[in-house]
């Protein structure tokens, strides 16, 4: 039984644009690269600003999951959700809405290699629509785990 030739045209072009966009939504998914290196921080010089008693301290937000967050994470730091989804970017601009667009800010996750990460790009691009124009996002390469606790630098747990 052959199906007719519109039929066969038809679903190939749906078939074609389900892949396309499943395509498009990974590669978005992942674009912390497209970060501008001048808004990035590597955990070194974060420390030294954390430690710093003249350094302006940041309010420094966890974007990715939440038992990432109850595992370790950076003393201070504010959870607000996966800044993959749109709930955790409402979360994100809720807290931020009221601060000066001047203030220091930190964003980070860590869940996963940087190149897979896809929490960041979306907070620093919700971040910078909004105006914010001293923002940084912590450069993690591998994850938090290797990338800072293994470090030895301070963590806190629990929520």
């Amino acid at each position: 039984m052959s199906l007719p030739i519109k039929f066969r045209q038809t679903l190939l072009v749906l078939i074609f644009a389900t892949v396309a966009i499943a395509l498009a939504s990974v590669t978005l998914a992942y674009q912390a690269n497209l970060i501008p290196a001048s808004r990035l921080i590597n955990p070194d010089d974060l420390i030294k600003i954390l430690q710093s008693a003249k350094s302006e301290k940041p309010l420094m937000i966890q974007v990715g999951s939440h038992v990432l967050y109850t595992q370790a994470h950076i003393p201070g730091s504010e959870y607000i959700g996966p800044a993959s989804s749109e709930s955790g970017l409402q979360s994100l601009r809720k807290r931020v809405e009221s601060l000066p667009r001047n203030k220091f800010i930190v964003l980070y996750c860590g869940c996963c290699p940087w190149n897979h990460c896809p929490n960041v790009k979306p907070a620093d691009d919700a971040l910078k629509a909004m105006g914010f124009t001293n923002l940084k996002v912590l450069y993690i390469t591998n994850n938090f785990g290797v990338d800072w606790v293994d470090k030895g630098y301070p963590v806190a747990k629990g929520d």
